[in-house]
C-alpha cells in the first residue's frame, strides 16, 4: 500500500509552517520549497490545495506568505489526509473498480473489499484524533502516543 507523494509533502509543507504558527511568522514559498527539498511548483501546487481545504491562509505582497487557519490542535490529520487524497477505501470503491462491466462481478461476497474496509479502518483509529500538534512532537513521542492509546483532542 502506498500513500501519495502529495499527501507526504503536504503533511511535511503543513508541519514546516505549523513550526512558525505561535511566533507568528508566514513561509513563502521559496523558503517552504528549500527547507524541504521541493520545487516551487509542486510546493505551490501543493499549497494551493491546502488552502483550498481549509488549513491555510495566504497573503500576497512582500510580507506575505502562508500560515495555518488554525492552530496545530485543531487541525486533524484525518482531514488532512482526505484533502491531499481522499480515502483509501469508501462506499464508491467497488463502482471505481468494477472490472469491464458497470457491476462489479463480486458485489454479493468481496473479501478483497471486506480487506480494504478493514484497512481504511484501522487508518482511521490512528488518524482520526491525531492532529498537526501531535506529529511537532517527536517521533518517538508520537509512536508513545499511538501505541499507548491516549492521542486526545488538544487545545491550541
Amino acid at each position: 500500500m502506498k500513500f501519495s507523494s502529495q499527501e507526504e509533502y503536504g503533511l511535511r509543507c503543513l508541519l514546516r509552517i505549523a513550526k512558525f504558527y505561535h511566533v507568528g511568522k508566514s513561509l513563502t514559498i521559496p523558503e517552504i520549497t528549500r527547507a524541504e527539498g521541493l520545487s516551487e511548483h509542486n510546493t505551490g501546487k501543493i499549497l494551493r490545495v491546502l488552502r483550498l481545504g481549509g488549513f491555510l491562509t495566504a497573503e500576497r505582497g512582500q510580507t506575505g506568505g502562508y500560515t495555518l487557519s488554525r492552530s496545530p490542535g485543531e487541525i486533524k490529520i484525518n482531514d488532512v489526509l482526505f484533502v491531499l487524497g481522499g480515502k483509501l477505501y469508501d462506499d464508491s470503491f467497488c463502482q471505481l473498480h468494477s472490472g469491464a462491466g458497470d457491476l462489479c462481478t463480486n458485489s454479493i461476497d468481496c473479501s478483497v473489499r471486506s480487506l480494504w474496509k478493514i484497512i481504511q479502518d484501522a487508518v482511521n483509529s490512528v488518524v482520526k484524533d491525531l492532529t498537526l500538534k501531535d506529529l511537532l512532537g517527536s517521533e518517538n513521542e508520537l509512536f508513545e502516543l499511538i501505541s499507548q492509546g491516549s492521542l486526545k483532542s488538544v487545545d491550541n
